[in-house]
C-alpha cells in the first residue's frame, strides 16, 4: 500500500514571524504541481487525504482535494514539531534541534515521532499525508534507523513515497531534496 508524504508549500512566512502561515504565492505554486504529480499515482476512491492542522499543509492539501473531490482528513499526529520555547526563540531551538541526536531528546519528541509512526502504520488504505519537514524527517529517520534527528533534506512541495508492507513501513523514494541547506 504506497502513502506519499508531501511536504507543505513554500510558508508566507517564517519560523520566528509567524505562528502558523499560510503558503506564499511560490508556495501555492509547488501545491498545484504536487497535485498535479500526484494524480496519475492516485485515484478518488481509493486514496485518503490527510493534513497536519497548520495552515500551510491544508492549503497545500487543497488543489489535490479540489480535483479528486475530497475531503481532507485532519490529523494532529502529522502537526510540526512544537518546540518548546517562545516564538521569537523558535527559530534558534529549531536549528539547535536539527543538529542534535534522537538519544538526545526528552520522552516528549520520542512520543511525537512515534505518534506519526504510528498513525501511517494504522492506515488501511493508500493515503497522501500532507505534513512538514520534521515530521518527514522523524518518520524517514525512524525507518532507516537513523541517530540524527536530520536524514534527509524534502524541498517545499517534494513527495516522499513510503509502502506499508506487512507491519512495517519501506521507504520507497525520497521527495526532491533541497538545494541549499541552511541551518
Amino acid at each position: 500500500m504506497d502513502i506519499y508524504l508531501v511536504r507543505h508549500g513554500e510558508a508566507a512566512a517564517s519560523w520566528a514571524q509567524a505562528p502558523d502561515p499560510g503558503l506564499s504565492a511560490l508556495g501555492r505554486e509547488q501545491a498545484l504541481a504536487a497535485a498535479r504529480a500526484l494524480q496519475p499515482r492516485v485515484s478518488a476512491g481509493a486514496v485518503e487525504l490527510i493534513s497536519s492542522p497548520m495552515a500551510r499543509a491544508l492549503e497545500t492539501a487543497a488543489p489535490l482535494s479540489a480535483e479528486l473531490g475530497l475531503a481532507v482528513q485532519v490529523n494532529e499526529a502529522f502537526r510540526e514539531i512544537r518546540a518548546p520555547v517562545p516564538l521569537p526563540e523558535r527559530q534558534a531551538w529549531l536549528r539547535r534541534f536539527m543538529q542534535q541526536r534522537w538519544d538526545e531528546q526528552p520522552e516528549g519528541l520520542h512520543q511525537w515521532r512515534q505518534q506519526a509512526t504510528r498513525q501511517l502504520l494504522a492506515l488501511r488504505t493508500p493515503a497522501v499525508v500532507f505534513t512538514h519537514f520534521l515530521v518527514i524527517n522523524a518518520v524517514v529517520g525512524q525507518i532507516q534507523g537513523a541517530q540524527g534527528t536530520l536524514c534527509c533534506w524534502p524541498d517545499n512541495g517534494s513527495i516522499t513515497h513510503l509502502r506499508r508492507v506487512d507491519e512495517g513501513l519501506e521507504l520507497v523514494a525520497l521527495g526532491t531534496q533541497m538545494s541549499t541547506v541552511i541551518i
